[in-house]
């Protein structure tokens, strides 16, 4: 019992970790002692817990999720199918899945599990077992897990043992399954979009460049002999058809008003940055930025810490000369918030990392400021001290207070003005408009019209965009936050079209790091250049601050999301060139 107590609170794996080699080696000092003895007790626990389930006869019912990597409790890819009730350790995509409930991966990378076995789920051969999946992005785990001979890749595959256990699917979910590709490829109407993706699949499954698929290799393969009115020119047709999109991406826009929205902060940037690059540069359009949410879930608490004692420690050198103006605190905090954005941009240019301190610490300064009401320099020094105190009693993932919430938002905020301020982009002209739903609850609230979809309605009527960005991610595929976003922007354009003229309004939905489109879905192709890659990369680690250690990865990448774009990037790339030809590029009059 003793033991037990001593690991909760942290006295006996003192590093925070727990190394489960220690079971099976001998231990070198009284403390890998205490360790091993722990490890064993809880090994022990585990042991008794799956006795009693036995005992019973087993499980009678088993409701769960399946994991990314197709985990199902916390059996991941690889697990025994016979497990048992254990302490075991993760795999990166489980952990990158639960990192925002434990405040970041660096906390979720150390973290083991006890966990039921297969083994336990399936051990009454009565039991009823449902597994539940929803969003597109889960369709090839299912599929896999589904349409695969029982292997200990895919864990749910256990699940065949039990003539009672059921998949419950979204429409989403099942897109992958045989059963829907085939009744898609035999029943759904041919238009342009089906006859690329049918091209696409024949060159991917012959490895055969578009361009040099013959009349005949359609005729003979089972889906592309079915496209309507089969001849010579079908082929390029469809390419032609591809061609068309990658004008569409290149083509030059003037006198337009672009509304560039973003469910959380480095949404844009990772959808449409080199897009955005080329559009900036013409003078006549106007681009206006705006953040629908406030984003402060993915600050952890350890970077906002580092940033509160640097900023303490500037503070006590006299570093923040601003707060010694006389008005300060009662006015002077509320202008010049771009001054600190140019701030800590000139010190990226000359290299100066103290100079970038100091600029993100005068931003904070002023947040302070208007969060907590600060009136001189005695409260700001006692409020810093405060924050430190608050997230030192904070437990990781724990929800924070509105106050330290609101203030992690506003850091997020200044980062996004920092990236959009490389290109000319005034402070102005990018909004955060905080949306209502979004509070940092494991279940995201439904958007209101009054709270949520007012103030996007009014900045539409305000800004009169001709061209609306948008992140447009199927339900259930990647963030809740997106798909929340998505129905408030839909529910505003939808009020403002009832009294104003819409007929020349555009909507670009893009996507980027949690779900991609396939080359025949995207009806905008944009070509991006390894100078475009580069950039972006440099400003997404100079700027998103927060964002550059990753700690709140997608599961399919573990660093920062510039890479993983690129990497998204380079795989569309891939499939277009099959399609388009190698010399598409180089031979193309548009550089």
């Amino acid at each position: 019992h003793h033991l037990r107590l001593g690991f909760y609170k942290g006295d006996i794996f003192t590093e925070g970790t727990i190394d489960l080699n220690m079971r099976h080696r001998d231990p070198s000092t009284d403390l890998e002692k205490k360790q091993q003895e722990s490890i064993y007790l809880i090994d022990q626990w585990c042991n008794e817990y799956e006795e009693k389930i036995r005992d019973i006869g087993g499980i009678g019912f088993f409701l769960g999720g399946i994991g990314p990597d197709g985990h199902i409790a916390f059996n991941v890819k690889g697990s025994d199918h016979n497990s048992i009730t254990r302490l075991m350790e993760t795999n990166f995509e489980t952990q990158a899945a639960a990192a925002v409930d434990l405040g970041g991966i660096e906390i979720s990378r150390n973290r083991l599990v006890i966990t039921i076995g297969l083994g336990t789920i399936t051990h009454n051969e009565n039991a009823a077992a449902i597994i539940i999946a929803a969003g597109e992005a889960k369709a090839p785990i299912v599929q896999q897990s589904l349409e695969s001979a029982p292997d200990v890749k895919y864990p749910a595959t256990v699940l065949q043992r039990l003539k009672n256990s059921r998949f419950y699917l979204t429409k989403g979910a099942s897109k992958t399954l045989t059963d829907t590709e085939n009744d898609y490829w035999e029943h759904s109407p041919w238009d342009s979009e089906k006859e690329q993706r049918a091209l696409l699949k024949l060159a991917k499954n012959t490895n055969t460049y578009g361009k040099k698929l013959s009349l005949d290799d359609l005729r003979n393969d089972l889906i592309c002999k079915n496209i309507p009115g089969l001849d010579e020119n079908t082929v390029s047709g469809i390419i032609n058809s591809i061609d068309e999109k990658v004008q569409r991406g290149i083509q030059q826009e003037k006198d337009q008003v672009f509304y560039h929205t973003g469910p959380h902060h480095d949404d844009i940037m990772l959808g449409m940055m080199p897009h955005i690059i080329h559009l900036i540069r013409e003078p006549t359009n106007k681009h206006v930025f705006t953040n629908m949410t406030s984003g402060f879930t993915s600050v952890t608490n350890g970077f906002l810490e580092k940033i509160i004692n640097t900023t303490l420690s500037f503070f006590k050198q006299g570093k923040i000369q601003m707060t010694d103006y006389p008005d300060f605190f009662n006015d002077g905090y509320k202008y010049k918030w771009d001054k600190d954005v140019f701030h800590f941009l000139d010190k990226i240019a000359n290299n100066d990392p103290l100079g970038q301190s100091r600029g993100l610490s005068h931003r904070v300064v002023r947040t302070l400021v208007e969060i907590y009401g600060v009136n001189d320099k005695a409260q700001l020094l006692n409020q810093l001290s405060s924050i430190q105190t608050e997230l030192g009693t904070n437990y990781d993932g724990q929800k924070n207070s509105p106050e330290i919430q609101k203030l992690k938002g506003m850091i997020r905020e200044f980062e996004e003005e920092l990236v959009w301020a490389n290109y000319g982009v005034r402070v102005r002209d990018v909004h955060h408009l905080r949306l209502g739903f979004y509070k940092g609850d494991i279940f995201t609230e439904e958007p209101e019209q009054a709270r949520d979809v007012t103030p996007v309605l009014s900045h539409l009527i305000d800004i009169n965009p001709t061209v609306i960005s948008l992140a447009l991610d199927p339900e259930g595929s990647g963030p809740d936050t997106h798909y929340k976003v998505l129905q408030t922007i839909a529910e505003a354009v939808r009020q403002w079209q009832e009294h104003s003229d819409l007929s020349h309004l555009r909507i670009w939905g893009y996507r980027n790091v949690w779900y991609t489109f396939d080359l025949a879905e995207a009806d905008i192709i944009v070509p991006v250049t390894l100078n475009s890659m580069a950039i972006m990369n440099s400003t997404f680690m100079n700027c998103y601050l927060s964002q550059k250690e990753a700690s709140f990865p997608s599961y399919e990448y573990d660093g920062p999301f510039c890479e993983l774009s690129q990497k998204i990037w380079v795989e569309q790339h891939r499939d277009l060139q099959l399609m388009l030809g190698r010399d598409y590029w180089y031979r193309n009059e548009n550089p």
